[in-house]
């Protein structure tokens, strides 16, 4: 049982404007001190902790008191991308399987600098670093305070799914009192009101999101996804266009082909799928994919998907609504098909909705 009794007391030095100060507000006395005093009954099983509190109530020195071992505020990020960021006795296969765990799911962002990502994708960098480091419980403060609000909640639920996924402990120290429906804690600790709450044994329900699918004659809204695309930016405007928004955000992006073959003539392939990285982690990719292949379904239309995405592969391994028709490399074609046009020099599974 953590139990804390903290005082800090500050005597700045009377200069000049600190005077001032004392004189103009008829000042007591010149030391400041903030007394917190409470305890934490942590359960016997546990993984996500939240710390949560307006600013000023403690949050940041109960937990540095608490948890001074496994306190952070911030990596340090100096390679070129952040997959050499990553700790150096981590395989690729490790590193890139925690990027997709907390929902960091774009290849080419992988190859970026720490710096130039968004603050919804660092603070995923930040979250796959730790599951990866050696330690099992972290502590992170200011969790999601420089994000968006929508983003800070999809990324806490994609971001508990991974730790759950794990033996490693999380505490979130946040200001933010939005983010515990999405976040799903074990327990919580207010310290407005210094007190404790246990959700240890009770079920955890995901707060309910508006999910809706548009299909669009307006091709140019590629450009908005085509940078997050892990193979290619291209699109072919010869592709039927359906959008996913989640809280009447653009979130999903999603085209279909007819596809070509000898002997079936009703076989529909997904020509694009992307989800902006601010709702990765959190299943849209595959629900945008199951609900489209629904509409194609009812047509009698036969409906496939090929994807070298590792999250994508295995998701759809664990669907029982898809079945897998193809894994490997495809020979490269010449007949009527472009030259460097297959996926001969990738490893890739194709599926189909069943």
């Amino acid at each position: 049982m953590p139990t804390f009794d903290i005082i800090k007391e500050s005597k700045p030095s009377k200069t000049f404007r600190v005077a001032s100060v004392i004189g103009k507000f008829d000042l007591q006395s010149e030391k400041i001190v903030e007394h917190f005093k409470g305890d934490i009954t942590l359960p016997n099983e546990w993984q996500i902790g939240l710390i949560v509190g307006k600013s000023g109530t403690g949050k940041t020195t109960i937990a540095k008191q608490l948890f001074p071992e496994s306190y952070i505020t911030s990596y340090s990020y100096n390679a070129e991308t952040v997959l050499d960021d990553m700790p150096k006795e981590c395989s690729v296969e490790q590193i890139t399987s925690a990027f997709n765990a907390v929902g960091f799911s774009s290849p080419p962002s992988w190859l970026k600098p720490y710096a130039v990502l968004s603050n919804g994708q660092k603070m995923r960098v930040d979250l796959a670093r730790a599951i990866l480091e050696q330690q099992n419980l972290f502590v992170f403060d200011e969790f999601t305070s420089v994000v968006d609000r929508n983003v800070a909640q999809i990324g806490s639920f994609a971001m508990q799914k991974a730790i759950r996924k794990t033996n490693k402990q999380f505490i979130a120290v946040t200001c933010h009192f939005d983010v515990q429906d999405w976040l799903l804690p074990d327990w919580v600790f207010n310290t407005d009101t210094m007190t404790f709450q246990s959700f240890e044994g009770q079920k955890k329900n995901r707060p309910d999101i508006k999910f809706e699918i548009f299909q669009t004659a307006d091709k140019s809204i590629w450009k908005m996804f085509a940078k997050h695309h892990y193979l290619s930016h291209t699109h072919n405007d010869a592709a039927n266009v359906f959008i996913a928004t989640i809280n009447n955000e653009v979130a999903g992006f999603l085209s279909v082909l007819h596809f070509p073959h000898a002997k079936i003539k009703n076989m529909k392939k997904v020509h694009r799928l992307v989800v902006l990285p601010d709702y990765q982690g959190i299943g849209i990719g595959l629900k945008l994919l199951n609900e489209v292949g629904k509409l194609y379904k009812k047509n009698t239309t036969r409906f496939c998907i090929a994807t070298s995405s590792p999250s994508l592969i295995n998701s759809l391994k664990k669907d029982k609504d898809w079945r897998c028709i193809r894994y490997g490399r495809v020979p490269e074609v010449t007949n009527g098909v472009l030259k460097g046009s297959t996926s001969k020099n990738r490893i890739t599974a194709s599926f189909e909705l069943i």
